[in-house]
């Protein structure tokens, strides 16, 4: 069977089309912070002032409604072909609508209005939130999915499956959404300060509308340009492999098949256990902003006599560049490593430097701004992220692996279902951690009108490290260690026994490109034979 698949090409995408989707992965994965580390992780709590618990509340119910609506998209995804293929027609139509979305999301009431209602702020983040979530699972299950659809060479999917993981780190980028508000807060300071000055609001209201002006500003300057990347992955791939064509499972059908594939529903509740892993990026730039420039990044070069940004430049590079390197290198340890033993080891080692993150916050006594501090600091959190860029790499692969199991031994492909598998687990995992995160916050009071006042005391040059005895810094250190660590150690157990080995995949593969092979002249023609009354036609027209 193995050198019957080495005698056959495996059908493949071009540098072309790898090049279109990674630009297209990186345009979605930009708008994906806009929201995540923007709007969950700042806007609405340090900007908006919505309490933690609320927060909480509506990031956990849009994870209910998720647990329904990304297995229908899928079912959708499947059960729909067209000229262009099933998951096609999606990346090319829905990323504009994704980013109108996003940006409504952020014009929350009438920001110029002191007097806006608290209850029509915390409906409309409700509302856009949950709607904007339905919007990204129509585009985020076909733009997985198709990678499965795009080659049906095992090496190319891991490659693609890896630079697509790179490529959504790289858009990371869209982190930036926390930091260039601050920087254009000068364009709209003018108009607040005169409203100051005539009594209609007071100062530490206009530092506040302020702040929201420029957040909106940034906001769509991010949008337009990501939109139009994302467009790209749409409109330069080809699929390649084919799908069911005759395929009318429904929605409770799909379920049953995600349940009943084993080594999916292992890597199902492995993700679920891995949950808290998204309070890093969640925490990463809240923890930047405040514990390290005192909520005031404009200023950030009078601290310290500049060593400040030197300090803040290793921490995040210790975030994101063991993660790409993890990354890149990840499909190479695929092929001298078995899969499940790689895996377990991201989640077991990995469990330690987060851990570790918190006992140096504690024997620092709450000062990690030191040098030496930082630099254990920016060790141990590289060390994290590492283990993150490497599992998650893993997790998407060893999908696309279930869709080839489900195919082989039941004759279709799942793409769509089993790829909104890990939309499901990207958005719970982060309700699960908003709900942490706002169970910690509310206990150490990190919200609402109390966080309005620390933004106003910090504002008047006292420092958040020692903000009320640093009982806020603790809280976020504590967030992205040892819920992280737990969490890791846990998604190692159902993968103990996990119910596919890589030379039984392998076989199964090439069975299945055989098969393809074997059945594509006999499609070929069917096809000429159902279109041929259409060429006759098209004969007759040029002869006439």
């Amino acid at each position: 069977m193995g050198e019957t698949a080495h005698k056959i090409s495996a059908n493949s995408y071009t540098k072309k089309e790898l090049f279109g989707y990674l630009t297209g992965m990186f345009g979605q994965n930009v708008i994906y912070q806009i929201i995540a580390a923007g709007l969950v992780s700042v806007y609405l709590g340090t900007v908006l002032y919505i309490p933690a618990s609320v927060v909480a509340v509506i990031l956990f119910a849009a994870r209910i409604w998720d647990a329904i609506n990304d297995p229908m998209m899928g079912t959708i995804v499947d059960r729909i072909h067209t000229k262009w293929g099933k998951c096609r027609p999606y990346l090319i139509i829905f990323p504009a609508i994704i980013g109108a979305m996003t940006i409504l999301s952020y014009v929350n009431g009438i920001y110029t209005h002191p007097g806006a209602s608290k209850a029509l702020i915390i409906a409309w983040a409700a509302i856009s939130y949950i709607a904007w979530g339905m919007l990204f699972t129509v585009c985020d299950i076909p733009l997985w999915g198709i990678t499965s659809l795009m080659t049906e060479d095992m090496d190319d999917r891991a490659k693609i499956l890896g630079l697509a993981r790179i490529a959504a780190g790289f858009g990371g980028v869209g982190m930036v959404v926390s930091i260039a508000p601050g920087f254009l807060k000068g364009m709209f300071e003018g108009k607040y300060n005169a409203m100051v000055e005539s009594g209609e609001i007071t100062q530490q209201m206009a530092n506040n509308f302020t702040s929201r002006a420029a957040w909106i500003a940034t906001v769509v300057i991010l949008t337009v340009i990501a939109t139009i990347l994302f467009e790209t992955a749409g409109l330069v791939t080809k699929e390649r492999v084919p799908g069911d064509s005759e395929d009318k499972r429904g929605m409770i059908e799909n379920f049953r098949i995600m349940w009943k594939c084993l080594p999916f529903r292992q890597l199902l509740i492995s993700g679920v256990l891995r949950s808290p892993l998204q309070l890093l990026m969640i925490l990463a730039m809240p923890l930047v902003l405040y514990y390290y420039t005192d909520n005031a990044m404009e200023n950030v070069g009078n601290l310290d006599g500049g060593q400040r940004i030197i300090k803040i430049a290793l921490i995040g590079l210790a975030v994101f560049i063991p993660q790409f390197a993890a990354m890149a290198i990840t499909p190479g340890l695929i092929k001298k490593f078995e899969t499940k033993k790689l895996y377990n080891f991201y989640s077991v080692a990995g469990a330690v430097p987060y851990a570790l993150i918190f006992v140096g916050y504690l024997l620092s006594k709450g000062n990690l701004l030191t040098w030496g501090w930082v630099i254990a600091s920016a060790i141990c959190i590289g060390l994290a992220s590492a283990s993150m860029g490497g599992i998650n790499v893993m997790q998407s692969i060893m999908i696309a692996d279930c869709v080839d199991y489900e195919e082989f031994h039941n004759g279709y492909r799942p793409d769509g279902v089993f790829f909104s598998g890990q939309s499901f687990l990207t958005k719970l995992s982060g309700g699960i951690a908003a709900l942490i995160q706002g169970l910690v916050y509310t206990i150490v009071k990190f919200s609402d009108q109390n966080l309005d006042n620390i933004n106003y005391r910090l504002s008047q040059g006292e420092h958040f490290y020692q903000l009320d005895g640093g009982k806020y810094a603790a809280a976020m250190f504590f967030l992205i260690s040892i819920p992280i660590a737990v969490g890791m150690l846990l998604s190692a157990l159902p993968m103990k026994n996990y119910a596919m080995t890589d030379a039984e995949h392998k076989k199964m593969l090439a069975a299945l490109i055989e098969k393809r092979a074997a059945e594509k002249p006999a499609k070929d023609a069917q096809e000429l034979i159902e279109n041929a009354d259409t060429i006759v036609d098209a004969i007759n027209k040029i002869e006439d």
